[in-house]
C-alpha cells in the first residue's frame, strides 16, 4: 500500500494590521530579489516605505500564513471614494496546483470584496506590473472590472548609437523640471490626459487637484523609484512662455533610469516635442553611465506604442491594469 501523500500546510488568510515588520521582513526581501530579477528595479526602498506603514498599523490588506510563515501579502489605500491596490506579492510554492495553490488570487479575492464593500468606495483601481497580463484576472474580471492591457518597455542606452529625435520647433525651448512646475504641470497633464484612455485607467489625471497629488506621489515618494531630476525636463512655448510638455524620470536602480509620466498639449502634438522630450532624459541618463530607461505605456495607445518603438524601446513584459466603477 503506497504511503499518503503529505498534505499542504492549511493556509489563513489575516488582516495585514495583525503583524509588524520583523514578520513581514523576509517575504519583502523576496519580493525585492524578485523585481530585481525581472524588471532590473530595486524595491527595496519601496520595501521599507511599506515596513514603516506596516508597524504603524495603518496599511488596509491581507497576509497568508502557513504554520506561523508569511507566504504571501497584498495591501490596498483609500483615496476618497477610491481604492488602490498597492502590491500583491506569494512565494512561488504557494502559487502551483494542489490545496494551495492560486494564493495570489485569493488574496485578490479578499481585497477586491472588501473594497467594494467599503462604505463610500465607489471606485476600486490596480496596477500590478509584476504579474503578468492574464495571469490574476480572474478574480478581477468576475467582480466587473474592465481590463486594460499595459506594456512594460525598456531602451538600452549604452553601446547604441544617438537617439533619434526630431528635435524641437525654434518656438519652443527644453529646460530642467523645477519644484516652480508642479502647478502648470498639473494643468499641463490634466488638459493632455482629457478624452484620452488613461484617464479612465487612473482617474488623477481627470482634474488638477487629482494631478497635483500624481506628481506629489511621483517626486516625494518612492513608489516609482527615487526621483530624478537631473533627467526630467519640461518643453515651454516661448512667445507665450505656457509649459506645453514634460518629462518626469525616475532612478529605479543605480543605473536604470524610469519614465513615471511624459505628455505634450494636444494642440501641440505631431511637432516631435515628446520625442525630444524622451531623447534629452535618455541622452542625459547615458551620459551619467545608466544602462537602460524603461516605462510604460497603454497597449491601445498605439501612436505612442510606434514612437517608443521607432525610438529604441521594446516590449519586456505585458501586464493588466484593472478599473471597477460602482
Amino acid at each position: 500500500m503506497a504511503a499518503p501523500k503529505p498534505q499542504a500546510p492549511a493556509l489563513e488568510i489575516v488582516d495585514l494590521r495583525h503583524f509588524g515588520s520583523t514578520e513581514l521582513r523576509p517575504l519583502l526581501e523576496r519580493e525585492s530579489l524578485e523585481w530585481a530579477r525581472q524588471l532590473a528595479w530595486d524595491y527595496r526602498s519601496s520595501a521599507e516605505m511599506i515596513l514603516r506603514y506596516i508597524d504603524a498599523k495603518i496599511l488596509p490588506g491581507y497576509a497568508a500564513v502557513s504554520r506561523e510563515h508569511v507566504c504571501g501579502y497584498a495591501f490596498f489605500v483609500y483615496e476618497g471614494s477610491k481604492g488602490v491596490i498597492g502590491d500583491l506579492f506569494v512565494e512561488d510554492t504557494f502559487n502551483g496546483n494542489g490545496r494551495n495553490g492560486n494564493l495570489d488570487q485569493r488574496l485578490l479575492a479578499h481585497v477586491i470584496e472588501t473594497l467594494q464593500h467599503s462604505p463610500g468606495v465607489h471606485r476600486v483601481e490596480a496596477q500590478l506590473l509584476m504579474h503578468e497580463t492574464d495571469s490574476v484576472a480572474r478574480p478581477f474580471l468576475s467582480e466587473g472590472f474592465q481590463r486594460y492591457r499595459r506594456l512594460f518597455m525598456v531602451m538600452p542606452l549604452q553601446g547604441a548609437g544617438a537617439i533619434s529625435a526630431p528635435g524641437l520647433p525654434l518656438q519652443f525651448e527644453m529646460r530642467r523640471w523645477s519644484e516652480a512646475d508642479f502647478n502648470t504641470g498639473a494643468a499641463v497633464i490634466t488638459t493632455a490626459y482629457r478624452g484620452h484612455i488613461d484617464g479612465e485607467i487612473n482617474d488623477q489625471y481627470r482634474t488638477v487637484n487629482g494631478s497635483m497629488r500624481f506628481l506629489n506621489n511621483i517626486v516625494r515618494f518612492p513608489g516609482c523609484g527615487v526621483f530624478d531630476n537631473d533627467s526630467s525636463f519640461v518643453a515651454v512655448h516661448r512667445p507665450s512662455k505656457t509649459t506645453v510638455g514634460l518629462i518626469l524620470c525616475s532612478r529605479v536602480k543605480e543605473d536604470v533610469g524610469h519614465v513615471t509620466q511624459v505628455c505634450v498639449l494636444p494642440e501641440h502634438r505631431g511637432r516631435g516635442i515628446g520625442e525630444t522630450l524622451i531623447a534629452a532624459s535618455a541622452e542625459n541618463l547615458r551620459g551619467r553611465g545608466f544602462r537602460s530607461l524603461s516605462l510604460t505605456v497603454t497597449e491601445a495607445n498605439s501612436r505612442a506604442v510606434d514612437i517608443y518603438r521607432r525610438m529604441g524601446f521594446s516590449v519586456l513584459r505585458v501586464f493588466d491594469a484593472f478599473v471597477w466603477e460602482d
